[in-house]
């Protein structure tokens, strides 16, 4: 099945994909316990999440056609490996709703996330992906939240592909490896608008779909999109606060 098509479909095939998170595509376990601008982003109205206290529960969402497979062996801050872009450093602060919004210590945290071509590692040779990257695992990668719930990665900002808006992957896993949450970091337009024109990414062109209209996100961004500031020549820091119930 071509990406797009699976874009097109497969979220229905899934059933409710776009309200719990989904198992993953791949048969390989994803449970760690079995293995310049200064403009920053802005919120939009969502009828995603629910309110409990002074915080709003994140959305959850499907992990897409390439979730990674083995996270636990890919405990890393810098995730660029040899991916050429933009740097982007990812500030992520788990929450627990269930205890008054305090961060959540202790938590995994996996994200993963495409290239400035729009090409994931650990996939492809088919008609998902035609550019074969099964062998590589750039652009994921795996941190343990601190006594704040914050975890930070070293990256590139990511590029894009036909039918989906610019985004990260999240897995949000408690201490025992319990899944607590599966969910999708959004990006203001207008910053991806600046980076899309000029480097690596520029030849790729500017993304086909906004957060609006992306089968994923069309829903809102409320609880899911980010606040990003810098520059293409200084890089860009991405900050985003993520809601769990645990």
């Amino acid at each position: 099945m071509e990406r797009k098509e699976f874009l097109k479909r497969g979220f229905s095939a899934l059933g409710l994909a776009a309200i719990i998170p989904v198992i993953s595509c791949s048969n390989d376990s994803v449970d760690p316990v079995e293995t310049s601008t200064d403009t920053t982003g802005t919120t939009s109205g969502s009828t995603s999440g629910s309110t409990s206290g002074t915080c709003t529960a994140t959305a959850s969402e499907t992990e897409g056609p390439f979730p990674t497979k083995s996270p636990a062996s890919l405990v890393s801050n810098d995730i660029t490996s040899d991916r050429p872009g933009t740097k982007l450093t990812v500030k992520i602060t788990i929450q627990n709703k269930n205890n008054s919004c305090e961060g959540l210590e202790g938590a995994l945290v996996d994200i993963w996330h495409c290239d400035a071509a729009g090409n994931y590692s650990e996939y492809g040779g088919t008609g998902m992906q035609s550019t074969n990257y099964t062998s590589v695992h750039f652009l994921r990668g795996r941190q343990t939240t601190d006594v704040n719930g914050l975890v930070t990665f070293t990256s590139i900002y990511p590029g894009w592909y036909s039918g989906r808006a610019v985004h990260i992957h999240v897995h949000v896993y408690n201490a025992s490896g319990k899944s607590l949450l599966v969910t999708q970091i959004a990006f203001p337009e207008d910053i991806t608008k600046v980076v899309f024109a000029q480097g690596v990414y520029a030849s790729h062109g500017q993304a086909d779909t906004t957060n609006a209209k992306d089968n994923v996100f069309g829903d809102g961004v409320s609880t899911e999109m980010s606040t990003v500031t810098g520059s293409v020549s200084a890089g860009y820091e991405l900050t985003h606060a993520i809601v769990v119930s645990a």
